[in-house]
């Protein structure tokens, strides 16, 4: 693991990098990796081929040619840079507010993973066994995004 700086701020630890489906709110994909490693490189590990839509923040911005490559038939709907010097693009920053509403969908997964889970630390040293803990609550994640589709079947 190693540490990285953000603002003035150091943070030492990993990141948790996560494939969820808009609609189903389930998880697909998981990389484990240290905090200094940004969030374009783990892309193409997050995607899966068959999507349609590829939804991210401004960190995920100027990955055409890996969504081409790993996704042909997905459509780009990342955040876009939309202040650029003392000039804001209000038409692009509504754009990214119309994207953001579809991503937050998304970040609930991990509300439940830090809220229901209690993932917010790491809690051993070493990627290899905090990333089997995060693999771990990413499965028990899903359960409970689809906990009441399977009581609802086993009720019937």
């Amino acid at each position: 693991m190693h540490q990285t700086r953000k603002g003035k701020q150091w943070y030492f630890g990993m990141k948790a990098h996560v494939g969820v489906d808009s609609k189903s709110k389930l998880i697909h994909a998981v990389v484990a990796t240290p905090a200094n490693v940004a969030d374009a490189r783990v892309l193409p590990d997050l995607l899966h081929g068959d999507e349609t839509r590829v939804w991210g923040d401004q960190a995920y911005r100027g990955q055409g040619r890996v969504l081409e490559e790993c996704a042909p038939r997905a459509q780009d709907f990342t955040c876009q840079r939309y202040r650029y010097k003392d000039r804001v693009d209000e038409v692009e920053r509504a754009k990214n507010r119309t994207k953001a509403k579809v991503r937050s969908k998304v970040e609930h997964v991990f509300a439940v993973m830090k809220l229901k889970f209690g993932f917010v630390k790491v809690r051993y040293r070493g990627i290899a066994k905090n990333g089997n803990r995060l693999f771990a609550i990413c499965a028990l994640v899903n359960l409970f995004v689809v906990r009441k589709k399977l009581l609802a079947m086993t009720a019937a």
